[in-house]
């Protein structure tokens, strides 16, 4: 018997799917290997097992992956190919609100479009200073009386707004209201990063010298840095947020608030210092300061190169290490900045990708060989995630039942509560359950498993296994439906 793969989607005729899941250890055994249960020789006794074979492809699945920045993946040139189901980018408030009040919709409407069309979804991050232009939050904002600090920063001036400012927090709140009111929870919008407040929203002032101190322009309180975090956090309740590893408030709130984080400066070996680095002298120390090791289990790790892949081969740098150090912080997304690939690297890539966020496999599949109109069938699967993240959005276990000898016969699909999210790398059991339909025709009925979006109720989640048709259902097996 060979073994083949699909998914079950839709709950038709309002008929109930159930589930008992549990947590157990994949079992091996031949693939095609028909065994009669302790029941006796009856048909309806049989049970099937399958192994559906495991692949190596790369593919793109939502909510994690290679990114591209301020590009889509129809646009891209240096993507080449890779696949991408994230499309990030950053703006200045200036850019989004240049009007007081008339806040730039259109643009994110467009972006979240071309994203759809692309196949991707869209990532972003508002910041309110770090251009090479005087001021970086609207001119209205400065021009209504708002406080605020000149500075120098790379030979220019400056000017960032005082965040204890009345005036600034109504503003700027507004704004961050007014998004999420728009934007949280749409289908194709795929993370917030947390921004606001620092060079780049990064959440710091290095290298800056306040006009009237002479000193590095301060941050706002912590608890005015609570406050903003938590108006991006409430605005966007049902989005993915990271929020920049550099803010010790933010990453100690990451945990409690389900909130991930972010880090601008993947790959940096010595580039600013030669006795101090990002990767050997900050990144992991700072996770262990703010107790936001394992913030990975409930929100994204996302990372961007620090200068691009170029400089990490001109310098030298081991890139095997850089990505192996990503995984081992369980990151989730990447981006190069769109930059060019160099040569000779394409095959590291394609490696770490294969671990990069979560990748799930089907090991076993057990179900009964024979049932009848009506009856409840139990299937027990084992999964594993390869990958070194769980993933992050709540796509469902679904199944498709389909004649084999009917191409026109409209297919039994049921979408179960067993919800993906939260699946952390290693293996799992699900215990399910589904009923035949009354009246359903007897004969071979082909059995396909899939990972459905519940709004759409259609394959969302692509899995690392043979066997995979147009619509993304995955067809591991057959019933026989006897009279």
């Amino acid at each position: 018997m060979r073994p083949v793969f699909t998914l079950f989607v839709a709950l038709l005729f309002s008929l109930p799917c159930h589930k008992n899941a549990a947590a157990s250890e994949p079992a091996r055994a031949n693939p095609d290997a028909l065994t009669a249960s302790a029941a006796g020789a009856r048909p309806e006794g049989k049970t099937i097992r399958v192994e559906p074979r495991e692949i190596d492809d790369l593919f793109a699945n939502p909510g994690m992956g290679w990114q591209t920045f301020h590009h889509f993946a129809d646009d891209d040139k240096n993507l080449q190919g890779l696949p991408s189901s994230g499309a990030y980018f950053r703006f200045y408030w200036r850019e989004v609100e240049p009007r007081d009040g008339a806040i730039d919709f259109a643009r994110f409407d467009e972006l979240l479009a071309h994203a759809r069309r692309a196949g991707q979804k869209l990532a972003f991050r508002i910041m309110c200073t770090g251009s090479g232009q005087y001021m970086d939050v609207p001119a209205w904002l400065k021009e209504q009386g708002c406080k605020g600090v000149e500075f120098s920063y790379g030979g220019r001036k400056h000017w960032v707004p005082d965040f204890a400012d009345p005036l600034f927090q109504q503003k700027h709140f507004r704004l961050i209201r007014e998004l999420g009111k728009r934007y949280d929870g749409r289908p194709d919008l795929d993370l917030l990063d947390i921004g606001s407040v620092g060079l780049w929203g990064e959440w710091h002032m290095s290298g800056t010298t306040a006009a009237d101190t002479g000193k590095p322009v301060p941050l706002p309180s912590p608890q005015l840095i609570d406050t903003i975090i938590e108006e991006w956090r409430r605005a966007f309740p049902q989005t993915s947020k990271v929020i920049l590893i550099g803010s010790d408030q933010g990453m100690k709130r990451t945990i409690k608030d389900g909130l991930g984080w972010r880090a601008d400066c993947l790959g940096d070996m010595g580039g600013f210092s030669k006795t101090w680095n990002h990767m050997d002298h900050f990144y992991m120390q700072q996770l262990e300061k703010t107790g936001a090791q394992e913030a990975w289990k409930g929100a994204p790790v996302a990372f961007e190169s620090c200068w691009d892949m170029r400089k990490w081969e001109q310098e030298g740098w081991d890139i095997s290490h850089i990505f192996d150090y990503a995984l081992r912080c369980h990151a989730t997304y990447v981006n190069n900045k769109s930059a060019p690939i160099p040569e000779g690297t394409r095959g590291k890539i394609e490696k770490f990708l294969r671990r990069l966020g979560y990748r799930l496999v089907v090991r076993t599949l057990e179900h009964p060989a024979f049932v009848r109109a009506g009856d409840e069938v139990a299937l027990a699967i084992t999964w594993e995630n390869i990958g070194v993240a769980p993933p992050y959005r709540d796509y469902r276990v679904a199944f498709r039942l389909a004649k084999r000898s009917d191409a026109t016969g409209k297919p039994f699909k049921c979408v179960t509560d067993t919800s993906i999210r939260g699946w952390l790398p290693g293996s799992r059991k699900t215990d399910l359950a589904f009923r035949i339909p009354a009246g359903t025709q007897p004969g071979d009925h082909e059995l396909a498993l899939g990972l459905v979006d519940p709004a759409t109720q259609t394959p969302a989640v692509r899995l690392a296994i043979a066997e995979r048709d147009a619509e993304g259902w995955h067809p591991v097996s057959h019933v026989k439906v006897i009279k």
